[in-house]
């Protein structure tokens, strides 16, 4: 691990998901305290919503939501950024900047967070992931391959 403290990693499976099961669908809510510098990741079945729901996390809305998918027999890790649009903190172009900037810890939270389904089901390392930027702003309303999460092992 490169960027991953994993003193400072708290993970909460949802109820029906187990650590060592991959079942579909398998969601991820990531979130962070910009304070203590922890990060918080949620793997269930569904994204957590209440992680997500108070003022402050609505008004950064520095959250990542991230699930896998299989498509066309191949498995898909998608994640999603909210760069701009409604009440949000910053420019769509700073904010941006701030997501590729920790996408790869990101990423290797999540393949560090659920290492035992991976470990258990090594064809998962080779999903590929497509992150999503959701804007308002046309330049930034993309979605960008970021390799295979096996990459951020």
């Amino acid at each position: 691990m490169e960027r991953l403290d994993p003193g400072k990693l708290h993970i909460n499976y949802l109820p029906g998901t187990t650590a060592d099961t991959f079942v579909l669908p398998r969601c991820y809510t990531l979130t962070h305290s910009d304070i203590t510098g922890k990060l918080f990741l949620s793997i269930g079945n569904q994204y957590r919503l209440k992680q997500i729901s108070g003022f402050y996390t609505r008004l950064m809305r520095d959250e990542v939501l991230a699930g896998f998918s299989v498509e066309e027999e191949i498995p898909t890790l998608r994640v999603y950024c909210h760069v701009s649009g409604g009440p949000v903190f910053g420019t769509a172009s700073w904010r941006y900047r701030i997501f590729t900037a920790e996408l790869p810890l990101v990423l290797e939270t999540i393949r560090y967070g659920d290492r035992i389904v991976f470990e258990r089901n090594g064809h998962l390392d080779n999903a590929l992931v497509f992150v999503h930027f959701r804007s308002t702003n046309k330049g930034f309303n993309r979605v960008e391959p970021w390799g295979t999460i096996g990459d951020y092992r």
